[in-house]
């Protein structure tokens, strides 16, 4: 998605959320800043399989069986597997390493980094209200590529994509994925302790602002589907 039309849904999704451009400027000027040898769109395309199938991992409440549906149906080894944030936690369950995880950092910390001393490439999302798990987290990672959704700076991309999980996915069109497999992708109103660590239970009711965002990533998943020459097969 080209920064122009994104900043259509940009500029309304400040405006639903009242979030503040300001403050995301700033969390990605320090995502910016504290970057070491950050990684470039070329270099997630060489050290990715050079595969034109894709499988996002969303962290809704059918994961769990997506998972075992894809291990039985599918050689992993075909597809980049692309873990939105919390999702690797249950990849990692089944001995699964995926081979991105695109997160903002608010899934389980310690697992994310597991994954990624384990060889997966992180993309790492500054936005209004993470600068402090940016500052914190940040220098534990490596092999880091680094997003924003405010007009991308210096050494970070914005490829589209206001959630983990739909980021996922235009970042799986930039890849040049022609075939994108969604797991875990529900877009209901439940949320489940792979993207909310804190939760109690298991499984949670969704916060009107979370059913909000996931609205935004269908709506921007269906934009992907209607405008890009990919395969989008979203599980049951």
């Amino acid at each position: 998605m080209d920064f122009n039309i994104w900043e259509n849904y940009y500029k309304k999704i400040l405006k639903d959320f009242n979030f503040s451009k300001e403050d995301d400027e700033k969390s990605a000027n320090s995502l910016s800043n504290l970057l070491n040898e950050p990684l470039r769109l070329k270099d997630l395309k060489s050290k990715s399989k050079k595969s034109k199938k894709s499988i996002v991992f969303g962290a809704g409440p059918s994961l769990d069986k997506h998972i075992n549906l894809i291990k039985n149906y599918n050689d992993l080894d075909d597809y980049i597997l692309i873990a939105a944030d919390g999702a690797t936690t249950a990849l990692l369950k089944e001995n699964i390493t995926p081979d991105i995880i695109v997160t903002d950092l608010d899934g389980k910390i310690e697992d994310l980094i597991e994954a990624n001393k384990n060889g997966s490439l992180m993309v790492i999302h500054g936005h209004g209200n993470n600068e402090d798990e940016i500052k914190k987290y940040l220098n534990k990672f490596k092999n880091i590529l680094g997003t924003t959704q405010s007009r991308p700076i210096r050494n970070l991309y914005n490829f589209g994509g206001f959630t983990d999980g739909d980021r996922a996915v235009f970042l799986a069109s930039k890849l040049n994925s022609k075939k994108i497999i969604l797991a875990g992708m529900d877009f209901g109103n439940v949320v489940t302790k792979y993207s909310r660590p804190n939760l109690k239970n298991n499984l949670g009711k969704a916060d009107s602002i979370k059913e909000k965002k996931l609205r935004y990533a269908s709506e921007l998943i269906d934009w992907i589907s209607h405008n890009e020459d990919i395969e989008i097969i979203n599980l049951k």
